[in-house]
């Protein structure tokens, strides 16, 4: 039983890569901001695979603050490992994230949670006035856009690093592959209220970005998964069954027509149409032997892998 004298008030998620120059000074900010709101908190630095110093300065870090619980993964395996696994260990009542590139600002961090205590169960931040290159503004706008038309969620910026969250609904979402773009669309999708403040953004102080142009490519695969995720991930016969009775109804409309063409002395041997129908029955009877599968396979797994290997925590 957790006992209430010790419950923390707030855990902040720091995911980073090669960003040894920065951490310094991130966390002096981060546990500046932090211990004006409470005394209660912890920080929580997940190293993805450093080939830098960033892991030596986080443990010269700790060091010296116990309030600071490191990770340092096998390998790089993506920001949304390292964020699952900071929504796995995070043991704050509200729950925040923040990029390590000082791109984000932790004097920013009050003004999330205020919206957060307005009723609502996350917050992201929006970069409305964003100083990064074009090649990055661009592409974004569009894929906010995108994302918001076809979720559904009036919010502007998804991707945003700095977001606000309480503690369950971490403790209820899981972030895969790319999925950590979409974090306010797949809480949105279980029912949390989401909501965004405006966020001053910097630009980059040290390094350079660790994202290239194609994740805007993936992006549009990640989004297909989340809607996927979202409504079929429980019910995977709703939608391969109805695309397998689409399709053998009409192979079976089509076969019927034949038939009665046949009786009336046409011939359809050689007819496209026959093999068209046919088609369609076989693949109608295999889309809903998918969708049969796909129930199975959800009703049976139990056990959920983790995608990615600790080498270390402290």
């Amino acid at each position: 039983m957790e006992n209430k004298y010790n419950r923390l008030d707030y855990s902040v998620i720091v995911p980073l890569l090669n960003e040894e120059e920065s951490l310094p000074e991130l966390y002096q900010k981060l546990s500046e901001e932090i211990s004006r709101l409470s005394e209660k908190y912890e920080l929580i630095f997940i190293d993805d695979g450093s080939t830098d110093n960033s892991y030596n300065v986080l443990e010269s870090i700790r060091d010296k603050d116990d309030k600071v619980r490191i990770f340092q993964f096998q390998k790089n395996y993506g920001k949304s490992a390292a964020l699952d696994l900071g929504f796995s260990e995070a043991e704050g009542d509200i729950v925040i994230t923040i990029d390590a590139d000082l791109q984000d600002d932790p004097g920013e961090i009050p003004k999330l949670v205020s919206k957060l205590n307005d009723g609502y169960d996350i917050v992201s931040g929006w970069k409305k006035n964003r100083k990064d290159p074009l090649n990055k503004t661009i592409p974004s706008k569009i894929f906010n856009f995108v994302t918001s038309i076809l979720t559904g969620i009036k919010i502007h910026d998804f991707n945003c690093g700095l977001k606000c969250f309480r503690k369950y609904v971490v403790k209820n979402i899981r972030v895969y592959g790319e999925l950590h773009r979409y974090i306010p669309a797949l809480a949105a999708f279980e029912g949390f209220k989401v909501d965004e403040v405006e966020v001053i953004h910097h630009p980059r102080k040290f390094g350079k970005s660790k994202y290239g142009a194609s994740r805007f490519f993936y992006g549009f695969f990640d989004l297909i998964t989340v809607m996927f995720v979202a409504k079929y991930t429980h019910r995977p016969l709703h939608l391969f069954g109805i695309v397998g009775l689409l399709s053998f109804t009409s192979g079976f409309g089509i076969n019927l027509y034949l038939t009665v063409k046949w009786f009336q002395g046409f011939g359809i041997g050689n007819r496209p149409l026959l093999f068209l129908g046919i088609l369609l029955i076989i693949l109608g009877i295999q889309f809903v032997s998918i969708g049969l599968l796909g129930e199975m396979i959800v009703n049976f797994s139990k056990i959920e892998k983790k995608s990615y290997r600790i080498r270390d925590r402290n």
